[in-house]
């Protein structure tokens, strides 16, 4: 035969291939990239748009506001808008918890993860579920103030009221970027350019980092606009660019299920080779020191090459620190079985975010942990709304050398559940922000667990009587480094005299939002004198807080890096030059909505102290 024809045959096949990578493409909301030529995408005009509000807030990972309230909380977020377009702090937006990087230089900051790719930068989320799925043509955030914080927008497959669970549920991209340092605090729309998606949805996914805002991003309302049925796209290629023919297709592919990923984890054959080259001649630890550096994905691509790289990516040594958390969206029990035989050694493990709907069963998590958490020291299971009291109790009879556990946000698990921490005596850290723990419960941890370094309880409104607890905790927790006890709504200068006296090691304290603590009883002055090792203090929306109490602060407490008295009548601008003379460290000063504290008084301390970032926030 002609050698014409399997040349023609080659030809055709690289012109299908070159077509079908442009109409795929070609379904994005945007077309930035450098390979692409010249290309018209168009949506042809078979639908009517349907423009709705979103119906309800289904999860999300914090917020500023109180459980029981709905000033500054992700509720906000469902129904029209209550603030846009007005620009300021209103109570009616929603706010999440951080922002700046003032939260990861504290005492209580956690050391990151490695091999956590460039690519995910998310901090918090929230999900939103509106009333009809449809195909997404647009996102419309309003942000009321500091805007610039959203850096991701997804849609899920699953539609939240369908009475049918799918048999799987999958999430895809729509929008992505870095964060970005937006000029200015006033009220936007931000409508991103958004990837067209093959499936029809009425639940979407923020993610935002704060990492860059000079003070908390208030979002007021989200509007999703689509058509019912998949828009028909109109395809016009005059040009074909030969960088379109790459390897980046499995890129594409994260957002369309967990299959690739669990793929990725699985065994496949290798091809034998006489030789490994070069890599023969290198040592075993500079081989692992090289794959370090890579991430979990690329790691489990290279164990597909050959059989000497198989065996350094499957090394247990590779995963003595795991973040899952950044595939979130693609790990389920699959992927769990598959890293078993790798995770025998694992000390650190990031599971935050992953299992929910059903993703990860107790069943599937408990037989990990039964093969993988015998050394485990550190365990991060944030917003792991697949938790139950099983799990708990398999926690602490698989993980004896604990030290670090992190259930925030998990308010699905029930209250009687975390009795089950009290057996985990080595922990030295405890994150229980907005769960049901109870105050029997919590008085056992105390009590067993007398290591503990650092404790947050913020929003844990299920505790009846916090002097109670701070007492305990004064008697039984003397190496307490950092306490969170944002928004406790009970405890008084009893509580806080007993905390003082007993935990004398505090270098953080977070009493934000605590009403029924007065300056009068000379609480706050008690604190001062109690804890002169004290880096970081917290007294948000303490009205009472007066010149006294920031004197004492000046005088006993020289190492404050952070100080937040938002709120407060009290406070003069010649105390708060005491405070800043004395307190060569600090940092941060925030005297937002201080009465006595203007703009003018701002301008001048910034020029006399210009290391110190002294926020000020005002409702326009």
């Amino acid at each position: 035969m002609s050698p014409v024809f399997p040349m023609l045959t080659v030809l055709s096949m690289f012109y299908y291939m070159c077509l079908r990578r442009r109409a795929r493409t070609a379904t994005r909301g945007e077309m930035n990239s450098r390979r692409a030529i010249e290309s018209n995408t168009r949506a042809l005009p078979i639908n009517v748009e349907i423009v709705q509000y979103a119906k309800e807030v289904l999860d999300f990972s914090s917020h500023y506001g109180s459980e029981n309230s709905m000033s500054y909380t992700m509720w906000n977020l469902a129904g029209i808008p209550n603030v846009y377009p007005s620009s300021g702090d209103f109570t009616q937006t929603a706010v999440f918890r951080t922002y700046g990087t003032w939260w990861d230089r504290c005492p209580s900051a956690r050391l990151p993860f490695k091999r956590t790719p460039s690519t995910f930068c998310s901090q918090d989320y929230v999900e939103l579920a509106f009333e009809e799925p449809v195909y997404p043509t647009a996102v419309h955030i309003l942000e009321t103030y500091h805007p610039g914080a959203v850096v991701r927008i997804l849609a899920c497959s699953a539609n939240p009221y369908s009475q049918n669970p799918p048999a799987e549920v999958r999430w895809e991209i729509l929008w992505s970027e870095a964060p970005t340092k937006v000029n200015g605090p006033q009220a936007r729309q931000f409508t991103p350019c958004i990837k067209q998606i093959n499936f029809p949805t009425n639940l979407i996914r923020l993610e935002v980092n704060s990492s860059l805002l000079d003070y908390y991003t208030e979002l007021d309302a989200v509007v999703l606009h689509g058509v019912k049925e998949r828009p028909v796209l109109s395809l016009k290629t005059s040009m074909i660019d030969m960088n379109d023919i790459d390897e980046d297709e499995d890129e594409e592919k994260y957002g369309c299920g967990m299959d690739t990923l669990n793929k990725q984890f699985s065994i496949v054959t290798l091809r034998e080779w006489p030789t490994n080259g070069y890599f023969d001649k290198l040592p075993y630890e500079l081989i692992q020191l090289i794959l370090s550096h890579l991430t979990v994905p690329d790691l489990c691509r290279l164990a597909q090459t050959c059989k000497l790289l198989y065996q350094h990516c499957c090394d247990p040594l590779q995963y003595i620190h795991l973040s899952l958390q950044p595939y979130w969206a693609r790990i389920n029990d699959t992927s769990l079985e598959y890293l078993q035989s790798r995770c025998t050694l694992i000390q650190w493990l990031n599971l935050s975010w992953t299992g929910n709907r059903g993703a990860i069963s107790v069943s599937g998590f408990s037989r990990f942990l039964k093969v993988c958490g015998s050394e485990l020291v550190r365990l991060e299971l944030s917003c792991g709304h697949f938790l139950n009291e099983a799990c708990l109790e398999v926690i602490t009879e698989m993980c004896p050398n604990l030290q670090e556990l992190n259930l925030s946000s998990c308010d699905k698990i029930p209250p009687q559940a975390f009795n089950h921490i009290a057996k985990v005596g080595s922990l030295k850290r405890l994150i229980l922000y907005r769960t049901k723990v109870e105050q029997t419960a919590l008085l056992s941890i105390l009590n067993f667990c007398s290591e503990l370094q650092h404790l947050s309880l913020g929003s844990c409104v299920m505790i009846e009587d916090y002097d109670l607890i701070a007492s305990m905790m004064g008697a039984k927790c003397k190496k307490l480094r950092s306490l969170d006890l944002w928004r406790c709504k009970n405890i008084t200068e009893s509580g806080i005299a007993e905390l003082a006296s007993g935990c004398q090691l505090l270098e953080e304290l977070d009493l934000g939002w605590c009403p029924t603590l007065q300056s009068s009883t000379g609480c706050f002055t008690n604190l001062a004198r109690k804890l002169p090792n004290l880096q970081k203090l917290f007294l948000t929306a303490n009205r009472s807080v007066c010149d006294t109490d920031i004197e004492e602060l000046a005088a006993n407490c020289t190492h404050l890096r952070q100080l937040d008295i938002l709120g407060t009548r009290m406070v003069s601008p010649a105390s708060l030059r005491k405070l800043l003379e004395s307190c060569k460290d600090l940092s941060l000063l925030d005297v937002s909505f201080c009465s006595q504290i203007d703009n003018r008084v701002v301008l001048e301390l910034n020029a006399s102290f210009p290391n110190v970032f002294i926020k000020k926030s005002f409702t326009q």
